[in-house]
């Protein structure tokens, strides 16, 4: 196994939203922060570990690599499975799961692979292997390398732990956030969300600014692991002040009770001194005294025949709002049609790579300072 200053660190990104991840782990000095397919690759300690959970917004997990070997046959993998030192990290009192792939391998049955960790797991350790812990042990077996890791984050990471209320078809917080990154904002302007739903881009606007940490209200996997030290966790999770912030991040949607659950979730989160939601349609929005900042909406995107047509006057009456009385400010639309984006009318930038959205294939559009 890994010295364990040199714990390799995976952070798990949405596809098409790996380069702003790459950009956050950079700036938290995460280090040899690079990008490999399917998200963020970094070394660290276990500490880093509890950091990347507690304190990066656009990672969906946390995985660490516990280490790998070579093995072609599946008495192989058991046999090896068997000296892999899992005391260092699993402890006997706490349940685990265990998933496993293959690909490219000679041992192709993923099942009977999974099996023959769980029962080196539980007769070397003790250890009660369920399908429903929230502790999961990882293998991937790819060209015939066994590579074991554990997944230190257990929920998603978009579950913040202060977010009861959800609207329809939300946006995850993780997406959110690294939308927000994209269109440049980093907390020292306001941001207007009109088609706000449960309020998650105004919410983590509001988070950025004041400080926050995404983590700080929820519990995570690494916490049941061997080498947890409490104290020291709470010591991390305590050191942060929250800043002051003289903006206001707003939110509006036409469905009132879109607006209560937004506001709910500002004060379970802790921003709602820094945010104001109102029941508004699109078309009655104002920047109020600001001089600038960011627009950013998730619009319906018409996922049915014939709902393109009836969307296109929304995007195209938000696109003459915000030309003529949002001045001085950017705009960020997501979406899922190039031709609704255009629809604003707006002086869209090139769009920005293409992001997956529970299937849906959905794309950030923006502007730069709107004359």
């Amino acid at each position: 196994m890994e010295h364990t200053n040199d714990l390799e660190i995976f952070l798990v990104a949405t596809p098409g939203l790996e380069a702003p991840l790459h950009t956050e782990a950079v700036e938290n000095r995460f280090q040899n922060a690079k990008i490999v397919p399917g998200g963020v690759s970094c070394l660290g300690s276990w500490s880093e570990v509890w950091r990347a959970n507690l304190c990066l917004r656009g990672a969906n997990k946390v995985l660490v690599r516990l280490g790998s070997f070579p093995a072609v046959h599946l008495a192989q993998l058991d046999k090896r499975a068997r000296k892999f030192p899992w005391s260092e990290v699993l402890r006997p009192d706490v349940a685990v799961k265990v998933e496993a792939t293959s690909r490219k391998s000679r041992i192709y049955h993923a099942g009977a692979a999974r099996q023959r960790i769980e029962r080196a797991i539980a007769e070397t350790l003790g250890v009660e292997i369920s399908a429903e812990a929230g502790l999961r042990v990882l293998l991937r077996i790819e060209k015939d390398i066994c590579t074991l890791s554990v997944d230190t984050s257990g929920d998603p990471l978009h579950k913040r732990g202060h977010k009861p209320a959800v609207a329809k078809a939300p946006m995850r917080e993780t997406m959110a956030a690294m939308f927000l990154r994209e269109c440049g904002f980093d907390g020292s302007e306001p941001v207007l969300d009109p088609m706000c739903g449960s309020g998650t881009f105004v919410i983590e606007a509001a988070e950025i600014a004041l400080g926050l940490h995404p983590g700080r209200s929820r519990k995570f996997a690494f916490e049941d692991l061997k080498n947890f030290d409490q104290d020291s966790w709470n010591e991390m999770r305590n050191a942060t002040s929250v800043k002051e912030t003289q903006v206001v991040f707003r939110g509006s949607d036409r469905n009132s009770g879109a607006v209560q659950a937004a506001s709910t979730n500002a004060d379970r989160a802790g921003v709602s001194t820094v945010t104001d939601f109102q029941a508004r349609a699109v078309g009655d929005i104002k920047p109020g005294h600001e001089t600038g900042g960011l627009v950013i909406v998730n619009p319906p995107y018409g996922a049915r025949i014939g709902d393109e047509k009836r969307l296109r006057s929304l995007y195209g009456s938000f696109g003459k709002v915000l030309m003529s009385r949002f001045r001085g400010w950017r705009a960020g639309i997501i979406t899922s049609s190039p031709s609704l984006a255009r629809a604003t009318r707006l002086p869209l930038l090139p769009a920005g790579p293409v992001v997956d959205h529970g299937g849906t294939k959905i794309r950030l559009y923006r502007t730069e300072t709107l004359r």
